[in-house]
């Protein structure tokens, strides 16, 4: 069944908008310095909603979430800030407890019905803030979060994060830590909960590093027309997301087919497909985004790995196994030149990194299920990236469990792909003929 916009808005409603900020005054002479990765990812937003049965939420009412929320901001108190320019025009971000937006609104649907719609990451943007900063700095938040009730008894909790405060490992760090908080408060163990909120780490200005050698600009980094104050990318393309599953026997499959690793193996499919689509166009440059091993848990950063796999022959003439092949084994890992020409330039200019190039993103290793509200996990997550450049991104995430026909419990992966809206029905075509979609 297909919605019209003015159905689609009725879907969701009653919104109530409140700020919630740390549980006491941090003040407002602390800042939080940004890297030059973190700039270059400035005009990129995560997007994602997690679906919870009765049961998870049994006793957590509006008013319990965002006083677990005030706790919870006093560890992460930099996420509460607002950016502000230095004299040289590079952003940084002041720490002054103007706090994070919270949404509470109702939908008369149950989840089940909601989950069973059509377009459903189209639908799914309802349940999430859509808002992006600027154009004012000083007044625009950093995170939203959004409780919307169903009529189940259900609800689902929307996360909007700025990815200049970290990449999506950072994003779930973040949240999955909000949910340890809840346990503690709801067993009245507010000692522990204060005294974890009053050993976080403190934020100072340092010096700048000063100028440093100037390099080529990395293929995985595409600069845009200024935006000055208002952070988001104009993109004359209209993109759309599609998501589907990629079961337990569709990934016994393809190990059995490729010797490289699962992200290798879908990628390498998606990419020879869009060059079907594109043509004369094919890509011919991509880009590959993955966990940093090294990354420290609950440290909110831009660590994730970029890298590039440039090719000068026919993507479509080439064998899949040869093009995961490059993907797992001939990547060029761009992360110190990105952070080195953003700094030169003191984050001044703007840049799109997902979708500069044909973009591939592992968050296999995202863990979007630790989000646990009293024992219970989500029954589904959902995701998405908001400011995506016109080349697109193809994006695999952890699924949730399911029952499999002999009764036991198997993992399904999700892959999500955002591309020009005119490429969707081609690129649904080349997916049904690989096998990876049904319908």
């Amino acid at each position: 069944m297909v919605l019209s916009s003015e159905e689609e808005s009725s879907l969701v409603y009653n919104h109530k908008l409140s700020s919630v900020g740390p549980s006491y005054a941090i003040g407002s002479n602390e800042a939080h310095n940004v890297s030059g990765l973190d700039l270059a990812m400035k005009l990129h937003y995560l997007k994602v909603v997690y679906f919870f049965n009765g049961q998870a939420i049994e006793g957590l009412t509006n008013m319990k979430i965002k006083e677990t929320l005030f706790y919870f901001l006093a560890e992460y108190f930099h996420t509460c800030g607002r950016f502000r320019r230095s004299e040289l025009g590079r952003p940084f971000l002041k720490c002054n407890d103007c706090g994070a937006r919270f949404i509470e609104a109702q939908c008369d649907k149950t989840i089940d019905e909601w989950l069973e719609m059509d377009n459903k990451a189209h639908m799914n943007k309802l349940l999430v803030s859509q808002q992006v900063i600027g154009p004012e700095l000083s007044f625009s938040p950093l995170v939203f979060f959004q409780v919307t009730n169903f009529r189940c008894g259900g609800m689902s909790l929307g996360l909007s994060w700025a990815h200049i405060l970290g990449d999506a490992f950072s994003a779930s760090d973040y949240i999955n830590r909000w949910a340890q908080i809840v346990s503690l408060v709801l067993s009245n163990d507010r000692k522990t909960t204060m005294t974890k909120a009053q050993n976080r780490k403190h934020h100072e200005i340092t010096p700048n590093p000063g100028p440093i050698p100037t390099r080529n600009l990395p293929v995985s980094l595409k600069r845009v027309d200024p935006v000055a104050d208002h952070w988001i990318a104009k993109n004359d393309t209209k993109m759309e997301t599609f998501s589907f599953p990629i079961s337990h026997s569709q990934i016994t499959l393809l190990k059995s087919q490729f010797s490289t690793p699962i992200f290798e193996s879908l990628c390498a499919i998606i990419w020879k497909s869009i060059a079907k689509i594109r043509k004369e166009s094919n890509p011919k440059t991509v880009t590959i985004f993955k966990n940093n091993p090294k990354r420290t848990k609950g440290v909110l950063a831009n660590s994730q790995i970029i890298s590039s796999v440039e090719v000068d022959f026919s993507v479509v003439e080439t064998e899949t196994k040869i093009l995961a092949s490059l993907l797992s084994e001939k990547t060029t890992i761009e992360n110190t030149q990105i952070n080195e020409i953003v700094e030169n330039d003191q984050g001044v200019s703007d840049f799109v990194v997902y979708g500069a190039n044909l973009s591939f993103l592992d968050w296999q290793e995202v863990d979007l299920y630790g989000l646990e509200l009293q024992s219970y996990k989500p029954n589904f997550v959902s995701f998405d990236v908001q400011g995506v450049g016109e080349n697109g991104v193809v994006l695999l995430a952890p699924g949730p469990k399911y029952i499999d026909e002999f009764g036991g419990i198997e993992e399904m992966l999700m892959m999500s792909l955002i591309l020009p809206q005119n490429e969707v029905c081609e690129m649904k075509f080349e997916l049904k003929k690989n096998g990876l979609v049904s319908e």
